[in-house]
């Protein structure tokens, strides 16, 4: 058993495993050799041989535990044939969304455009670096792939003025997502990810009365759908107000937390494994204040089922120095 899954299923709490949210990406010189080369970062995800290949290359660096395949939560809009690009310095647009369009669209054919994924996720389950570790594969929640459907861009400027207006246009494409979402999961899931992360990056955007429909129901028929495979399911639902209400419902195997969140409080709060927390911005101080920070983290859930993470991705102008630091503490603690 690999020590995520022990940490999991298991609930040991004598062993901290470590992977980091974006630690195949931006920060590593190898990575931006090959960004450079390859403009498009969609056709880059659907290019199986460097998809592994950048999947691959902080496991040949650091003694990290999981390999998460390089890829994006935006495979999904993009395999229903809804526009989808990256703009340098600003992130995704995805073209205008046809509900006409995505209604007819078939398994078999959105299968046919995200195929690659699935080949380059076979590649680094099969690779010999991922001897007793695991391979995680993801997918957007369902309400933060409504969010990038609905408002073609990132909501971090805001949402769309009338983005609820159109309830039932909210409807059937919450139904066309989880649907295909159960698609996408079990692809990876059968090509060998054998841990699936939920990433519901934009969950702080709704208000408290609105979560049981946008978030709530629609992350459990996921997670039990997971579940139903036999695979554990991590779930990240960033800068949610109420981690422990979240955990109470969905029940996910373990839960990812964001760096807004006070740990004390969640420890004392949540009984199921505990991934992440940390500011990736430590990763750019200095090792003192990056060992104090990480060992603040390991006491807290000492006693406690916790796998290592940051409280978001690993920021671009991290030194990949600091990225083997944190993970030479993490493991000697």
């Amino acid at each position: 058993m690999t020590p995520i899954n022990k940490v999991i299923f298991e609930k040991r709490t004598d062993i901290k495993p470590i992977w980091i949210m974006r630690q195949a990406g931006r920060y590593l010189p190898e990575f931006r050799e090959i960004r450079s080369k390859n403009k498009d970062f969609i056709k880059l995800c659907l290019n199986p041989i460097l998809s592994t290949e950048i999947t691959l290359q902080p496991l040949k660096r650091f003694d990290f535990d999981a390999a998460i395949i390089f890829s994006d939560i935006l495979m999904l809009p993009y395999g229903l044939d809804q526009n989808v690009e990256f703009k340098k310095n600003f992130g995704p647009v995805l073209g205008q969304l046809d509900l006409d369009k995505i209604s007819k669209m078939k398994e078999i054919d959105f299968v046919e455009r995200v195929k690659q994924v699935y080949k380059a996720i076979k590649n680094v389950s099969n690779n010999d670096i991922l001897k007793n570790k695991n391979t995680i594969g993801f997918v957007g929640a369902p309400w933060t792939i409504l969010v990038y459907m609905i408002n073609q861009q990132s909501p971090k400027k805001q949402l769309k003025k009338d983005f609820f207006e159109n309830k039932d246009l909210i409807n059937n494409v919450l139904l066309i997502i989880e649907k295909f979402l159960k698609i996408h999961i079990k692809n990876q899931i059968d090509s060998g990810a054998n841990v699936i992360q939920l990433f519901d990056s934009w969950a702080g955007l709704l208000k408290e009365k609105d979560l049981p429909y946008y978030i709530y129901n629609p992350t459990l028929n996921l997670v039990k759908f997971v579940k139903s495979l036999n695979i554990p399911v991590i779930c990240f639902p960033r800068n949610i107000k109420d981690y422990k209400k979240y955990c109470d419902f969905i029940k996910p195997d373990a839960i990812c937390i964001d760096y807004e969140v006070d740990p004390v409080k969640i420890e004392k709060e949540i009984n199921i494994p505990i991934q992440g927390g940390m500011d990736p911005k430590v990763l750019l101080t200095d090792r003192e204040t990056l060992k104090k920070e990480a060992k603040r983290y390991l006491d807290i859930f000492k006693d406690h089922p916790y796998i290592f993470n940051l409280g978001h991705g690993v920021l671009p102008e991290t030194d990949p120095g600091m990225m083997d630091y944190l993970v030479k503490t993490v493991k000697n603690y």
